[in-house]
């Protein structure tokens, strides 16, 4: 039975928790020990004899050869072997041995049980640990048979470990790092979507950098030894705190927990039996403990649960200043009320600052929302004028003439004729009736200025006071390298340049941050200076922490900070995130072909901000330590309209 079940956690495969079995040619016995009595999901079991050999079969290659394999595929229905038996490619296969019989046999079995785990219609099968530094012979083996596969998925079984690299050369580092063996292996495969790895979970772990490139890769399953488990008071088995952070980080990402192993532990007598009397599986106080993990797990709050559909999936940013948004849309930014609590208290001190407390009664602010939409931010504003005591009189330029019908209802609504007027035409083109003391805009993308924040505001600016305040005062982007292997894989599947070259927003997971992210272009208003927004270009230099290891970069998270006035910030830059705000998900900006970075290897990053007569796009590529083709969303139907 599975795990648990906990609130917002009903779509997580991780769940499911199956265990390491040797050969049987009784699979029903092996299914009813294992799962109806042991309670686990499902067997992780081998699907041929260990002591076959194509080569010690007398008759090898004759038609009439029949396989030593785990009994008829008629003893389960086909939904049994779907859902409860992951096959074990036999665990002998060197496919890059130098011995040439064992080479060509282990390649025959490779693909003999590859096609007897097709016809059973498993879901998945674990290929064994590749066995020496080269892996080129079983990745083409691989490679070859994954363009035939359709529904089943290969894992490829990896010890996790990471030497401290001292007193070792470029080969024994490579052998004694998991994450390299791995990386070398996918690099070779190019029909890698339907590969995984499955990482066999030591006693020992990594640090916790190097451990964190894996939250970026297409991990399936951690294999648990019983020797990893230690003793707790009780004589129950548990895990060390670092390993139970370890398996709550891949909980959270879907991954399953398989047992592997002996009983080691001496459980009390009154604890080695069921309430019945009968004997208990041998294995299932670890079953029990894995299950007290998952369970342990906090609800996901509501608003993740709302974004879990949105988790690694993507999206073209939205474009409001060519295309008029829907009132679904409208309404989902809407429900976001920390971002405009932040804009009220923006708002509130612009207001105390533009008139001191003896003048408030005579003093009426004139205070602009460029880009109303249906009034959040108005509503905002007025909120903060009752607060501070000021008066105000608003106008409301929207230019959506959808959204313009709703401010005019919710002027009605709440009374506000006399202080709101509302204004429908594109902020760039519209002659104020006068000048504004404050100008407040909501324009900004998940990178700051990818939603033409800073041409719409240039555009608007002629009205502001020359002492006038602008509301965000500036905003930076940041970018950041990422493992994301997921995306990159998504982006792939389109087999066309047109989607490597656009920026998509996502709602990161299913990566790994692999250096702090750095500030790429920052705009501040009122700037009038006429070619403030022209091209703009930033070379950006990032470290891998000295003990992460070597990582692959997919590509770059891009996030924004923005200060709307003052000391009242409003972002998605992880380290200053405004908390609990969910108005915008990370860019992330692909590269054609990923790139390999080692903790000694800077990666050198270069971004453009382009600016043409009728359109803005970005340009990005690497240049150190893999140069990498230039990315140019030039030409996309992106961000135009000016």
């Amino acid at each position: 039975m599975p795990l648990g079940e906990r609130g917002g956690w009903e779509r997580s495969e991780s769940r499911y928790c199956g265990v390491e079995t040797d050969f049987s040619d009784d699979v029903p016995s092996l299914l009813s020990f294992h799962i109806s009595t042991g309670g686990f999901d499902y067997v992780l079991a081998p699907l041929m004899n260990p002591s076959y050999r194509p080569s010690l079969v007398e008759g090898n290659g004759s038609d009439t050869q029949v396989l030593p394999v785990s009994g008829s595929d008629l003893v389960l229905a086909p939904s049994q072997w779907s859902s409860h038996v992951v096959g074990k490619i036999s665990s002998w296969i060197d496919l890059d041995s130098e011995d040439e019989v064992l080479r060509i046999d282990s390649e025959t079995t490779l693909k003999q049980e590859i096609a007897w785990a097709t016809h059973l219609s498993l879901q998945a099968c674990l290929l064994p640990t590749p066995k020496g530094t080269s892996c080129a012979n079983y990745a083409r083996c691989v490679n070859q048979i994954l363009q035939g596969l359709t529904n089943l998925q290969l894992w490829l079984r990896v010890p996790l470990v990471k030497s401290d690299g001292d007193s070792m050369d470029a080969t024994s580092e490579a052998l004694n790092d998991s994450w390299e063996q791995w990386n070398s292996f996918r690099l070779l495969c190019e029909h890698d979507s339907k590969l995984s790895v499955a990482l066999d979970v030591m006693s020992t772990l990594p640090s916790e950098t190097s451990l964190g490139r894996w939250m970026g890769e297409s991990v399936r399953a951690a294999i648990i030894s019983t020797d990893s488990f230690l003793t707790n008071a009780r004589g129950y088995p548990c895990l060390s705190k670092r390993h139970q952070k370890l398996i709550a980080g891949f909980f959270d990402h879907a991954v399953q927990v398989v047992v592997s192993g002996k009983h080691v532990h001496n459980l009390p007598k009154a604890l080695d039996s069921n309430p019945e009397g009968t004997q208990r599986h041998p294995l299932r106080s670890y079953l029990d403990y894995v299950a007290y993990l998952f369970q342990k797990m906090e609800s996901l709050p509501e608003q993740e649960r709302i974004e879990l559909g949105y988790r690694d999936f993507l999206q073209a940013p939205l474009q409001p200043l060519m295309d008029n948004l829907e009132a679904q849309t409208y309404e989902t930014f809407e429900r976001d009320s920390v971002k405009y609590i932040q804009y009220q208290r923006a708002v509130a001190k612009a207001l105390v600052d533009r008139v001191p407390d003896e003048k408030a009664s005579e003093l009426t602010t004139v205070l602009m929302v460029v880009g109303a939409g249906r009034g959040p931010l108005v509503r905002a504003s007025l909120q903060a004028a009752e607060e501070t005591d000021r008066k105000l009189k608003v106008y409301a330029v929207e230019k959506n003439p959808n959204a313009v019908v709703t401010l005019h209802n919710l002027v009605k609504m709440e009374g506000w004729e006399g202080i709101v007027t509302i204004i429908s035409c594109d902020m760039r083109f519209w002659d104020a009736p006068e000048q504004a003391d404050i100008l407040v805009s909501e324009l900004l993308g998940s990178f700051g200025d990818n939603e033409l924040s800073p041409e719409c505001l240039d555009g608007a600016q002629r009205f502001l006071k020359p002492d006038g305040i602008s509301i965000p005062s500036s905003y930076t982007s940041f970018i950041q390298p990422v493992t994301a292997t997921k995306l990159y894989n998504d982006v792939k599947a389109h087999k066309d340049l047109a989607h490597f070259e656009t920026a998509y927003v996502v709602k990161l997971h299913s990566v790994a941050r692999l250096a702090p992210s750095q500030s790429v272009f920052t705009f501040t208003h009122p700037n009038f200076s006429p070619k403030a927004n022209n091209q703009r270009y930033k070379k950006l230099h990032f470290n891998l922490p000295s003990d992460a290891g070597s990582a692959l970069v997919h590509g770059f998270a891009g996030y924004f900070d923005s200060v709307l006035y003052k000391d009242v910030h409003l972002g998605i830059e992880p380290t200053t995130a405004t908390p609990n705000m969910f108005s915008w998900f990370p860019i992330f900006f692909p590269l054609r072909k990923p790139v390999v970075v080692h903790p000694d290897s800077p990666l050198e990053v270069h971004f453009w901000r382009c600016c043409g007569s009728s359109k803005v796009w970005y340009e990005w590529s690497v240049s150190s330590p893999t140069p990498s083709p230039m990315h140019n969303t030039n030409g996309r139907s992106y961000w135009v309209g000016l």
